[in-house]
């Protein structure tokens, strides 16, 4: 089935800025509100948000091979469920109507008002029910900078990491849509010098640039994913802030890696941009530094260039903008996390979220977090408020922004924007 909907010069007749994430041939998905207190599943041209449920009972996805309560639901897992042929059919039908040269709904008022939504209008929500969440370590600029900071920097990389996509298997259940404020952990530190932990409020609050793709159901117990048929199985990508407390992780991490470090949070963008919409933007990844074992070897370009950036804004004053990466800088790429992740049968499910690991680039500027940034703290970064920052404060706001652009087109993914509150006390 053709791409139709990434046509670059098809124009829509819902109004869209110039440098508008979301021009007609990106048509993310989402989970909203509306203003009648009604979820449903929806997308989104322009500022407009679009109720495809209502857009569905109304008949506008007429041939398409639906179930009547597909856009009702308040996830989009079972959507997802139904596998690349329907998101394609989907996305090239929706394109199809907000074209400019398609009069069915634009002339039509009663439908307008009942599928239409201004932005102050909705409350996003969490797009899929994650059943499981794998968080990778992909980032080889971001391993050789922790190494060195916590090891010899000479041997920054542990023996495993050009061999594997490193991971750890973690929580779902305090992931949070964009907008949801996050308190400050707690839990046990050891700090400099002493033989004894302690507990408390973590002082070193990190933000972690991550990108995360969704999946859809993929293979049965036992059944390895083969690396080339891995993006058929992956429905699209948000951003991704993975907190973290750096003084509990250090002193937790080893042997099994991070637990309370790591499980208070983690926050992502609420429209899932999908990988056809991503195509037009694909790019090699990094040459391998070892010989990969066959079953992570892959043909083609398997990255995909995404400008990132971090702002950390303090209470009542303006943003400050820290970090300047890009999604292309991973080392591991996402058909080789999915093949490494399904190789021995581990069964992937619809709505399941792989976050890429912190992604850093190869100069400061473009490091993806506070610990590289201010370098365990000893390089304290300005704020325009002219305050300093080493990790987050309480009352900071972290937002991150990724985009594509090309040809004059550009897709992106709006944003993901979290505060930190001071720790949590009972009422």
């Amino acid at each position: 089935m053709p791409l139709s909907a990434n046509n670059p010069d098809r124009k829509s007749w819902l109004h869209v800025d110039k440098n508008s994430d979301f021009p007609i041939q990106n048509i993310p998905f989402g989970v909203f509100l509306t203003r009648d207190d009604i979820i449903t599943i929806g997308t989104r041209i322009g500022d407009t948000a679009i109720d495809l449920g209502a857009l569905h009972q109304l008949g506008y996805f007429e041939g398409i091979p639906l179930t009547d309560d597909i856009f009702l639901q308040d996830t989009l897992n079972d959507f997802i469920a139904d596998g690349r042929k329907t998101w394609r059919a989907v996305r090239n039908r929706i394109a199809q109507i907000f074209d400019s040269n398609n009069k069915t709904l634009k002339e039509n008022k009663r439908h307008k008002e009942i599928v239409l939504f201004r932005l102050d209008e909705i409350e996003m929500q969490l797009p899929v029910q994650i059943g499981d969440y794998t968080d990778f370590y992909s980032s080889i600029e971001h391993a050789t900078n922790v190494g060195s900071m916590f090891r010899d920097p000479e041997n920054a990389l542990l023996p495993n990491w050009l061999h594997i996509p490193v991971a750890y298997h973690g929580r779902s259940s305090s992931i949070i849509p964009s907008g949801i404020p996050v308190h400050r952990p707690q839990g046990q530190m050891l700090p400099n010098g002493a033989d004894t932990p302690v507990f408390g409020p973590s002082k070193l609050v990190d933000f972690e640039l991550e990108m995360a793709f969704i999946t859809t159901v993929a293979n049965d117990l036992g059944e390895p994913i083969p690396i080339e048929e891995a993006e058929e199985y992956i429905f699209g990508l948000v951003l991704l802030n993975d907190w973290s407390a750096r003084d509990i992780q250090k002193w937790e991490y080893v042997p099994l890696g991070p637990f309370l470090a790591k499980n208070f949070a983690s926050s992502i963008s609420p429209w899932i941009v999908t990988l056809d919409a991503l195509e037009p933007y694909r790019v090699e990844s990094p040459k391998p530094i070892k010989p990969q074992l066959e079953y992570l070897q892959y043909k083609g370009k398997k990255s995909y260039d995404i400008n990132l950036e971090v702002a950390i804004r303090p209470s009542g004053a303006k943003e400050t903008v820290v970090s300047k990466s890009n999604f292309k800088y991973l080392y591991w790429n996402m058909a080789q996390q999915l093949a490494h992740h399904t190789i021995n049968g581990c069964p992937i499910n619809s709505g399941d979220m792989m976050g890429s690991g912190t992604i850093s680039g190869p100069t400061p500027d473009s490091f993806g977090s506070m610990l590289e940034l201010t370098w365990k703290g000893e390089k304290p970064i300005k704020m325009k408020d002219g305050s300093e920052r080493t990790f987050i404060n309480d009352n900071d706001t972290v937002i991150m922004r990724g985009y594509c652009e090309k040809d004059g087109t550009r897709i992106g993914f709006g944003e993901v924007s979290t505060k930190l509150l001071p720790v949590f006390k009972r009422k």
